[in-house]
């Protein structure tokens, strides 16, 4: 069965085919600037170089017919027809308290999520374009919807409520729902397999560092409390959103600049974080770089961003009560290694050491590794994420009539034997520039030989 999974935003569709008999994927790609003109598709297949192509893609629908004409083209497809594909799997940034899971999206499942879009409007609408999209392309499939608030319904009152009205609650669902889901469900199985325990055994803290950035709180294999709240703008210092600040600034700087809410909205999302305080870059590699060549806000631009997330690290591990290890993952956290050592500098009081040697080689989305001490209480990996893979095992499983909740149900991902070897040709690239990665990978502890039958009784 081949599965397609869709993450459409507002301005591209991403994609990747997964072939579930064979166990790897196909072909991903993206189509980039729809809807803004001067769209083209970036197109991989495992082995083979990547393919651009420039076409207008004035919307979503029109993207989306790319995406499948180029998977069935002659020359650079990967399939001979559209028809083989079993079924669609559709991101979905925001499900409000209606979704605690992976839904088959049907009519009613679309009019919810309509209804709840004002609670993402930057994100929610063009999912939804996305969905309409392809049921229309490809009307005769079952169509799936994974969420990126859905793992975070674990999370308890005390956590998810703001000191807000209670009414707020009540009437509009003001309370803090999180995202980036599937990348932290995805890092906690895998931190699970590598720690060599049940995922229900582990207190994690999660850090998603990328354009966007969240930290989760993992409490005994369930989220337990993360840094985005209503929206993806709390938290972290990010790319271009600001992050935890005072709420009154916002109300403050309308009035001195006779800005409306709309502006203002803006500003924070999407004028703020490290693009703010740096005024030119929103690229950590632009920052390190400018940083390192004496550039005074960028330097401070590092510092804020370490800084905030060692706060987050510091305060979810005295939630926690203990914590097993700490996570890195997605662009930032797989890539930067300065960030890093920012955020875990100091914290050797509550059991983090790291090898600063392995922190400084490990610079790979191929391989996960480790990079704290071996005596280290606190253990620390860098996980490249797979949120696709949650893609295609919830499809699948919703299509079997096999799936529960995130909670309940196996991965596969979540054995100690398990490998993406899309990612081998990718790591022996990586090894030549850096040969120090290799002593960098994470293990599973091996399991446990059985107990040798005991001797025969002499006679």
């Amino acid at each position: 069965m081949l599965i397609l999974c869709l993450n459409c935003g507002s301005s591209s569709v991403k994609y990747r085919l997964y072939d579930c008999d064979a166990q790897k994927p196909l072909a991903n790609g993206a189509v980039e600037r729809v809807t803004v003109g001067g769209s083209f598709i970036c197109h991989e297949v495992p082995g083979h170089e990547k393919l651009v192509i420039n076409r207008e893609c004035p919307d979503h629908k029109t993207a989306i017919k790319l995406v499948m004409d180029t998977l069935v083209n002659n020359e650079h497809g990967v399939i001979d027809s559209t028809d083989r594909i079993g079924a669609v799997g559709h991101r979905v940034v925001h499900g409000g308290e209606k979704f605690a899971k992976s839904v088959i999206i049907d009519d009613a499942a679309l009019e919810a999520f309509r209804q709840i879009s004002d609670l993402a409007p930057l994100h929610n609408p063009p999912n939804l374009m996305g969905i309409e999209a392809a049921r229309e392309l490809m009307p005769e499939i079952q169509h799936m919807a994974i969420m990126d608030t859905a793992w975070h319904q674990t999370m308890p009152p005390h956590a998810y409520l703001y000191a807000l009205p209670y009414e707020w609650y009540e009437k509009y669902g003001i309370r803090r729902y999180g995202f980036h889901g599937t990348s932290f469900l995805y890092n906690a199985k895998r931190a699970a397999a590598l720690l060599g325990k049940k995922p229900q055994e582990c207190n994690l803290i999660i850090c998603h560092i990328g354009n966007g950035a969240s930290v989760n709180a993992v409490k005994n294999g369930k989220s337990y409390d993360t840094s985005m709240g209503l929206t993806p703008l709390e938290g972290l210092v990010m790319g271009t959103r600001a992050g935890d600040h005072d709420a009154a600034i916002g109300y403050y700087m309308m009035r001195k600049e006779n800005l409306t809410a709309a502006q203002m909205e803006n500003i924070l999302n999407k004028k703020s974080g490290v693009y703010g305080i740096t005024s030119k870059f929103t690229d950590r590699r632009d920052i390190e770089d400018a940083a390192a060549a004496g550039d005074k806000r960028c330097q401070l631009s590092v510092e804020i961003e370490g800084y905030r997330i060692k706060k987050y690290i510091g305060a979810y591990a005295a939630a926690l009560g203990g914590v097993d290890a700490i996570i890195f993952t997605a662009g930032v956290g797989e890539m930067d290694s300065g960030i890093r050592e920012r955020a875990l500098s100091g914290l050797e009081f509550m059991g983090v050491k790291i090898d600063a040697e392995k922190n400084r080689i490990v610079k790979t989305r191929n391989a996960e590794t480790e990079i704290s001490v071996k005596d280290s209480k606190v253990r620390v990996f860098v996980i490249p994420t797979d949120e696709e893979m949650v893609f295609v095992e919830d499809v699948l499983a919703l299509g079997r009539g096999t799936y529960t909740d995130p909670d309940h149900f196996t991965y596969s991902f979540q054995s100690a034997g398990y490998r993406n070897s899309l990612r081998d040709e990718g790591f022996e690239k990586d090894l030549k520039k850096r040969p120090g990665l290799k002593d960098c990978v994470a293990h599973p502890p091996k399991a446990a030989k059985p107990a040798k039958a005991a001797a025969k009784k002499k006679k």
